[in-house]
């Protein structure tokens, strides 16, 4: 199993999940940050993760760069474990888990994690891969 592969299984293993701001693990719930963070720490990634965020904080740049710096590269084309940032809201960013059959996203809405087929409705304003040089990454193998 690839890299990729293991990172959007755990995703999946997440749906059903309650959604909870600030939410770090499957027990009390998760929020989108808290979803990608359990599923590259199933992985063995133990990199950052932000925290103390608001609900509207959509800062694309400040994302970009806290991405590059837990060991992200950008990437053009998706595949199944990328990291995707959605505009889903004035002012909002939202991520989710790339999949074979679309993605996974902790939604607030529906006050679960769930996966989406297909693609996302709200426009794609990023796509990270998790690089070889990130940082907890040495038992990952591409």
């Amino acid at each position: 199993m690839t890299r990729g592969e293991r990172i959007a299984a755990a995703a999946k293993a997440a749906v059903g999940a309650r959604f909870r701001l600030h939410g770090r693990d499957l027990a009390n719930g998760l929020d989108c940050v808290g979803l990608v963070a359990v599923a590259f720490r199933a992985g063995g990634y133990d990199g950052p993760v932000p925290t103390g965020y608001a609900l509207r904080s959509g800062d694309g740049g400040a994302l970009t760069e806290q991405m590059r710096a837990a060991g992200f590269a950008r990437v053009r084309l998706m595949r199944p474990g990328d990291v995707i940032a959605m505009a889903s809201g004035p002012g909002q960013l939202h991520l989710g888990i790339v999949t074979v059959d679309g993605f996974v996203h902790a939604d607030a809405g529906l006050r679960r994690v769930v996966e989406r087929p297909g693609a996302p409705p709200w426009p794609v304003v990023g796509r990270w891969r998790l690089t070889s040089k990130a940082k907890g990454d040495a038992t990952w193998r591409r």
